[in-house]
C-alpha cells in the first residue's frame, strides 16, 4: 500500500485535486475533516481547545465555531504563538487518526493508494509518514481570487486573509523542493485533470510494484 500526502498553500485547489484523484480510485481523506470530527463535543481535542481558547470560540449549541477559533488562533498581535498552540493540540490527534485510517486501507487492499489531503504536512513535520508527496500550486493572484469567491468577501479582504494564512505556511518554493509530484492548478481544470491522471497512474504503478 502506498501512502501519499497531498498538500499546497491556501486556496491552491487541494480539495478539487483530491476529488480528481478519488474519481480515479485513490482513497482520499481530508485532514481538515478529521480535525473537524475531533473537535466535536465530548472529544479530548474539543476539551483541550475550549480549555486553551475559552468558550468564546463556541456556538450557542456548544460546538466549535471554526471562524471564531481561526480568529483567536491567527488574529491579534500574538497570532503566531496562538496558531502554534492550536497546532500542538490538534496535529498529534489528526496524525494518529490519519495513520489508523491508512493502516485500515492497507489491510483492505495491499495495492491501494491512500492519500491524505492536508495543508500543513511539511510544517507539521509529517512528510516522513508518507511514501510520496504531491504538491498543488497556483499563482498568488489566483489564491486571492479563489478565496474571495469561496468566502464571498471583497478582493482586498481576501488578499489580507491569504497573506495571514500564508504566514503560517511554507512558501510554494519550499513545498515544490520537497515534492515528488507537482500539480500546476493555475490553468484550466481539464489541464489539471490531465496532470492528475498521469500522477495517479504512476502512483498505482508504484503501489503495485514497489
Amino acid at each position: 500500500m502506498l501512502r501519499v500526502g497531498l498538500t499546497g498553500g491556501v486556496a491552491c485547489g487541494k480539495s478539487v485535486v483530491g476529488e480528481m484523484f478519488a474519481k480515479r480510485g485513490i482513497k482520499v481523506i481530508q485532514a481538515d475533516l478529521v480535525a473537524h470530527q475531533l473537535m466535536q463535543p465530548g472529544e479530548p481535542v474539543y476539551k483541550e481547545v475550549v480549555a486553551h481558547f475559552g468558550r468564546e470560540v463556541l456556538n450557542p449549541d456548544g460546538t466549535v465555531n471554526r471562524a471564531k477559533l481561526a480568529e483567536a488562533a491567527f488574529g491579534g498581535g500574538a497570532g503566531a504563538s496562538r496558531i502554534q498552540e492550536l497546532n500542538r493540540i490538534v496535529h498529534p490527534a489528526v496524525l494518529a487518526r490519519q495513520d489508523a485510517w491508512m493502516d485500515e486501507v492497507g489491510r483492505a487492499d495491499p495495492n491501494a493508494v491512500a492519500m491524505v489531503e492536508a495543508a500543513l504536512i511539511l510544517e507539521a513535520g509529517a512528510k516522513d509518514r508518507f511514501d510520496k508527496l504531491v504538491v498543488v500550486t497556483c499563482t498568488p493572484e489566483q489564491r486571492v481570487e479563489r478565496l474571495s469567491r469561496r468566502m464571498k468577501i471583497p478582493f482586498d479582504e481576501a488578499r489580507r486573509e491569504v497573506d495571514r494564512r500564508m504566514a503560517a505556511q511554507l512558501p510554494d518554493e519550499e513545498k515544490i523542493e520537497a515534492a515528488d509530484f507537482i500539480i500546476d492548478n493555475s490553468g484550466a481544470l481539464d489541464a489539471t485533470e490531465k496532470q492528475v491522471a498521469a500522477v495517479a497512474a504512476e502512483l498505482f504503478r508504484i503501489a503495485r510494484t514497489g
